[in-house]
């Protein structure tokens, strides 16, 4: 890894995409500091320390602490998520939007993308409007009339807008996928105030403490075993041998070749684990807009609000806890599988090696390849979605053993999922100019 990050600096192309990324990423964190307008930043601090509590201490753990100063990235990047999120499950039910999708090309994305942007300002609007009356109450807001709540809406609307705009930069003149990098860059932010919890499990009583000590070590090599995991599925891949024919091109024989279709375990990425999470959490965001002090109350709109922020909250009961879980890990694999076959498209393939003369050996050509793909890309899915999704779930759980880590498995998935991500691509981008300077 070390080397391939020190060639990609040696490298000038790929050193001024790095550059470029860098300068995204320094503008989003700079933007986590700027308050939104007409805010008592005093009352503000008073506010926050209690209040990132569940769905809105989910919030702020991607957003990178944004949230907690009502900056003008609080609401991170999850309207986009959301959105895009709407936009995919609607082309499974709407012919038109699924042929655009799958049919329209370059400008078929350019639509869909269009339509994605426009849902997201719109859940913007819903999501800023809903922050300030939520807080409007509590003294953070020096004006709560029309002009104030128009003021701070627009803020935040339009520091969604720009991190989507950075998100695509980095996307298409950086390194690594935009939306995803953002999420990794908020939460490794949080490292540092990370260490020291752990450091103050060690002197939790003000003195040294063996107990500490132990749950310090144990949290410790918990994360390093999640890691590992999680390395070990984003690396781990299926390999199946195809072989090509003799065949003549022009006036000569071109010999017999083998090679092999690589197909990862988790193909789809850390994708799944945002998307479920954002997916799990937005009924509480919604609640929290029309509802009143809902963590108080009790009834049906309370039951539905704590089991959306059972992940990411200790307050909740292991009833919910366990429920939260269930339905995250189907929610995780079902995304594992609509990404997937997004992806990676079994009668394509299948089309591609038969009219270049190749086949799989003891698997005929045509529909039998593509039955074989797809059985192979469905084992392989359900194995690497359920082992992601325990990884996620296991902290959750261990919450209730005084370890409070409830979030930790998702966030580490997505950092290491990220980072391996951004590699794999550096790496292809070293190989891409090597290759162009030798043709050259």
């Amino acid at each position: 890894m070390f080397k391939t990050i020190i060639n990609a600096i040696k490298t000038p192309e790929v050193r001024k995409k790095l550059l470029y990324t860098l300068l995204l990423i320094v503008i989003f964190r700079l933007g986590c500091y700027i308050t939104v307008p007409g805010v008592d930043t005093f009352t503000l601090s008073e506010q926050m320390s209690a209040a990132t509590n569940g769905v809105t201490g989910l919030i702020d753990t991607i957003s990178g602490g944004a949230f907690s100063r009502l900056s003008i990235f609080a609401m991170s990047i999850t309207p986009y998520i959301t959105a895009s999120i709407v936009i995919q499950l609607l082309s499974m039910v709407i012919p038109a939007l699924e042929r655009l999708v799958k049919e329209g090309g370059e400008q078929g994305k350019a639509k869909v993308n269009k339509y994605t942007k426009m849902l997201t300002i719109l859940l913007s609007l819903i999501e800023g409007l809903g922050i300030f009356l939520s807080y409007k109450s509590s003294g953070i807001f020096l004006d709560t009339g029309v002009l104030g709540g128009v003021l701070t809406v627009i803020s935040l609307m339009t520091g969604t807008a720009i991190l989507m705009w950075l998100g695509e930069q980095i996307t298409n003149k950086g390194i690594g996928n935009g939306i995803s990098m953002l999420i990794f860059v908020g939460i490794i932010s949080g490292l540092p105030q990370g260490i020291t919890a752990v450091w103050g499990l060690i002197f939790e009583t003000g003195s040294f403490s063996t107990v500490g000590l132990i749950k310090a070590l144990a949290l410790v090599v918990g994360v390093l075993v999640l890691v590992a995991g999680v390395v070990f599925i984003q690396l781990a891949e299926r390999r199946i041998p195809v072989q090509y024919a003799k065949k003549v091109v022009g006036r000569k024989m071109v010999g017999a070749q083998n090679t092999h279709i690589p197909l990862k375990l988790a193909m789809a990425g850390v994708m799944p684990i945002i998307f479920a999470s954002s997916f799990l959490t937005f009924p509480a965001m919604i609640i929290q807009i029309f509802v009143r002090d809902i963590a108080t109350q009790t009834g049906f709109w309370a039951t539905i609000y704590n089991f959306s922020i059972a992940s990411s909250s200790s307050s909740v009961g292991i009833g919910y806890t366990i429920a939260n879980a269930i339905v995250y890990l189907l929610l995780i694999i079902g995304f594992t599988y609509f990404y997937t076959y997004a992806m990676f498209n079994p009668a394509e393939i299948s089309g591609n090696i038969k009219r270049n003369g190749g086949f799989i050996p003891g698997i005929r050509a045509g529909k039998p390849t593509t039955e074989y793909l797809s059985s192979v890309i469905s084992k392989l899915t359900i194995v690497g979605g359920l082992f992601l999704a325990i990884i996620a779930i296991i902290p959750m759980l261990a919450r209730f053993t005084n370890l409070n880590i409830a979030f930790g498995g998702t966030s580490i998935l997505i950092v290491v999922g990220v980072a391996l991500e951004t590699i794999q691509q550096l790496e292809s981008q070293l190989v891409t100019r090597h290759y162009k300077g030798f043709l050259e």
